[in-house]
């Protein structure tokens, strides 16, 4: 716990790490399949025994530095034992899973009776197949159509990368509305842990950004820079209208933070979110993709009178830029694979600029990442190195696949 024992508290980047929040992939990733992989946004199917493993090794890894390892599994379960509130997870996701047809729905319900409270949040991870229930009575046409889908409720195979759908910043979090559908559901699960499970529920967690927004907003766009600097990413899973809704509300609370970044990246893939391209690993060195080092639109926006905001676009280097508003003399930014043509495009998209810090000036990285992390450990860097031939086929890396809960306060 923080200070006060409060359970949320997060004010940097590369605070000592003290609390996370990790899903252990499931059976959702083995009802993937290569039709259904644009639909819910991979690229490759993992092989699950193998991701498993090198997914224990990552929160071995944690726990042998001494930080607290939460399941979002074991949460969610854990928030759901009274019965209406478990009665209202249910209809909610039903109802985010598109289940128009009555039949269905109410053999959906009597279905998920069957299971204890652990085993119904990893069914609903998981997906349900068609072929699951058998005695679905067509009660109208919404029963009736789609029949050559293989799910009635498709599976979340994105959820182990536990850093997009809310974020904590200070002692709140953002709530996200995702890009997706197919995602959006997720957030269903933070949403019932913080408003029910015992650690969360008599605790003031101040929600900065709200699930029922109509423009989207995720995490890995949202970095902490320090107790007075939030970065944020305008890119391809984060609105602008989205930051300034944050700026509004984390302002108007008096929390410690003076100056959110905006920065602009590239709309597609291989630049998905911020910590894709850029993640903070010391006080003042970055990893970062080459792409975006040249000129980059950065706005920077602070409270004025009246709650407003002022917003001024930034012109000048990333460098100075950061150097500005972090206080810092020199500001090193580490490309990855050390900005070789070939070698970076390779281990960015496996993530190679994406690490996840447990203390200043360490990090967990991807194995894969051979160059990059060789570079890092130049530049004064302690990685700890996982292994990750399944894990990266999701497209995420240490960050992504994390949510601190908890950071000492540097």
């Amino acid at each position: 716990m923080c200070k006060n024992n409060f359970p949320l508290y997060v004010t940097s980047e590369i605070g000592k790490l003290k609390t996370v929040l990790l899903h252990r992939p499931g059976k959702e990733i083995e009802n993937l399949t290569p039709n259904l992989l644009e639909r819910l946004l991979f690229d490759d199917i993992p092989y699950l025994k193998i991701a498993q493993q090198e997914h224990d090794a990552f929160a071995k890894i944690l726990k042998d530095h001494n930080v607290e390892v939460l399941y979002l599994e074991d949460l969610a379960a854990e928030s759901i034992v009274e019965k209406n509130i478990r009665e209202n997870l249910i209809e909610d996701f039903l109802v985010e899973g598109k289940i128009s047809g009555e039949g269905i729905k109410e053999a959906l319900k009597k279905y998920f009776e069957g299971f204890n409270h652990k085993e119904l949040i990893e069914k609903m991870m998981m997906g349900v197949r068609k072929k699951e229930i058998s005695n679905v009575k067509m009660r109208s046409l919404a029963d009736a159509v789609n029949r050559d889908y293989p799910f009635l409720l498709d599976p979340m195979p994105n959820l182990y990368f536990t850093r997009d759908p809310f974020a904590t910043i200070g002692t709140g979090i953002t709530l996200n509305h995702m890009r997706t559908e197919t995602r959006n559901r997720e957030t269903l699960f933070a949403k019932y842990i913080f408003e029910n499970h015992p650690r969360f529920k008599d605790t003031d967690v101040k929600i900065w950004f709200n699930r029922h927004e109509e423009s989207s907003l995720e995490g890995g766009d949202e970095l902490v820079l320090s107790d007075k600097v939030i970065a944020i990413g305008i890119s391809e899973r984060t609105d602008a209208v989205s930051i300034e809704k944050f700026a509004k509300n984390i302002f108007r609370d008096g929390q410690s933070f003076e100056t959110i970044l905006a920065f602009n990246i590239p709309k597609k893939r291989a630049f998905m979110h911020l910590d894709t391209v850029f993640t903070m690993v010391d006080y003042d060195k970055f990893t970062i993709h080459p792409e975006i080092e040249g000129p980059l639109q950065v706005f920077s926006i602070k409270k004025s009178e009246e709650n407003q905001l002022r917003i001024q676009e930034e012109n000048a280097t990333l460098e100075d830029i950061l150097k500005k508003y972090l206080g810092l003399k020199d500001v090193t930014l580490i490309g990855c694979a050390g900005r070789d043509k070939i070698d970076a495009a390779r281990e960015q998209w496996n993530d190679g600029s994406n690490t996840l810090a447990i203390a200043p000036g360490e990090v967990i990285v991807y194995a894969r990442n051979y160059v990059t992390n060789r570079i890092l450990q130049e530049y004064g860097i302690k990685t700890h190195i996982m292994p990750s031939s399944e894990l990266s086929r999701g497209r995420g890396g240490p960050r992504c696949m994390s949510m601190p809960l908890v950071r000492e306060k540097l």
